[in-house]
């Protein structure tokens, strides 16, 4: 992954950020939030949202054993990937793959280090 002055990660086409960072015009494309919940304190008007697929979110299972304390971020990979090959999931991951063919998609995430989140894992499906 890499990470450009502006803080944002990710790999060609696909771009991870914060959701609570402002939105780049320039640069961010198709502004997809992969959180399950909608982020505290933002209104959805300041966020510029594009797309809320919820079906790419982790589990709240997985997602509570995760931040618990309950495994390394490999084991939360492996079973994030397991949830993902869902039906739903998989059309939702080819509907952002061909998203970001067409243009810039920027992942949105909460998370404090996106690089090292669901939406890391996220990113590296969605990249040939």
């Amino acid at each position: 992954m890499t990470r450009s002055r502006s803080g944002s990660t990710g790999t060609p086409g696909v771009r991870l950020r914060r959701v609570y960072d402002p939105p780049d015009p320039a640069a961010d494309g198709v502004r997809v939030l992969v959180d399950r919940l909608w982020p505290r304190g933002l209104a959805k008007a300041v966020a510029a949202v594009d797309e809320w697929p919820k079906e790419l979110t982790p589990s709240a299972e997985l997602r509570t054993w995760f931040h618990g304390g309950g495994g390394d971020f490999e084991e939360f990979r492996e079973r994030y990937e397991a949830e993902l090959a869902g039906a739903g999931a998989v059309a939702a991951l080819e509907r952002l793959r061909g998203l970001a063919a067409a243009g810039p998609l920027t992942l949105l995430t909460a998370v404090k280090d996106p690089s090292s989140s669901h939406a890391a894992v996220l990113a590296a499906l969605l990249t040939p």
